[in-house]
């Protein structure tokens, strides 16, 4: 599913590493796996210099998730925490938003974004079929070139909501967009990349 990158390096000046919502909540048997692809990504995303962003998803009482599907998770703060293994990179992230909603894009999120000047975000973490997904829809909307790192996503849903994801993606914001950490890495600041 993933596609080829393009020949073209990236600007490590103008695009953000958006790490969403990899929290103790959203960790299971079908997630836990992706945590080491997304560490690698922030240190080889710091190495070079370049903003990371990272996300944590509240559910709030009476919020839509509650309303609609019954889903009450991710409402106490051990469940919204980010995993440990990211914990050491929050001091020096760019940003951490708290979003109430699945896309990062709240008025925070793309105040943020357009303030910064960043125009390539490049997207990893859980859900892959949920909120990177959002976030990435609603990044192409605004007019910013989102890319989703296959490898450094993960579905608590299983592989099979993670693949859908990555189809629907394909589709609607084009299969270049599709890369993989070790893609991506080799680009970030130049021909001679970065190596995490």
């Amino acid at each position: 599913m993933t596609a080829m990158w393009k020949a073209e390096w990236v600007d490590p000046q103008s695009t953000a590493l958006l790490v969403i919502d990899v929290q103790q909540g959203f960790v299971n048997h079908h997630s836990r796996g992706v945590i080491p692809a997304v560490v690698r990504l922030v240190k080889g995303w710091q190495a070079a210099g370049a903003p990371v962003v990272l996300s944590r998803f509240h559910n709030v009482p009476g919020s839509p998730y509650e309303k609609i599907t019954g889903w009450t998770r991710l409402r106490t703060p051990e469940e919204q925490a980010l995993v440990a293994d990211l914990l050491p990179f929050a001091t020096s992230a760019a940003a951490i938003i708290d979003k109430p909603q699945a896309s990062v894009f709240t008025s925070e999120g793309a105040r943020t974004i357009r303030e910064a000047g960043w125009t390539d975000l490049v997207l990893c973490g859980i859900d892959t079929d949920a909120c990177v997904y959002d976030s990435a829809i609603a990044a192409y909307q605004s007019g910013y070139r989102p890319w989703i790192v296959t490898d450094a996503c993960a579905s608590t849903g299983g592989p099979d909501y993670h693949d859908a994801a990555l189809m629907l993606a394909a589709r609607n914001l084009g299969a270049n967009q599709l890369v993989t950490s070790d893609n991506i890495l080799t680009r970030l600041g130049g021909p001679r990349g970065v190596h995490a």
